[in-house]
């Protein structure tokens, strides 16, 4: 019989928040709209109302399922096409 302990070394995490940018004038945004209810038009109004106050842009709104991650080629397309995504809605 094998017996798994959950104890071990407890570290910092590896990785640390991405650097915001200082100034948002002209980068593109994206929405990541994970379903929750009403999650699409709170991220979206929120996206609407930080391009008008920064002169940043509006550029894309892509979809998941709230329970799993981002499809790869969801994950692509926010890669590709813009410098800020806008994510996360909780019931």
């Amino acid at each position: 019989m094998l017996i798994y302990t959950p104890g071990g070394r407890i570290a910092p995490p590896s990785t640390g928040r991405a650097m915001s940018p200082d100034d948002l004038k002209g980068k593109r945004v994206g929405v990541l709209d994970n379903r929750k209810p009403n999650a699409d038009i709170l991220m979206q109004r929120l996206a609407e109302q930080l391009c008008d106050r920064t002169g940043a842009e509006l550029v894309l709104i892509e979809s998941k399922n709230a329970a799993i991650a981002a499809p790869d080629e969801v994950m692509g397309k926010l890669i590709a096409e813009v410098d800020l995504v806008l994510t996360g809605s909780a019931d």
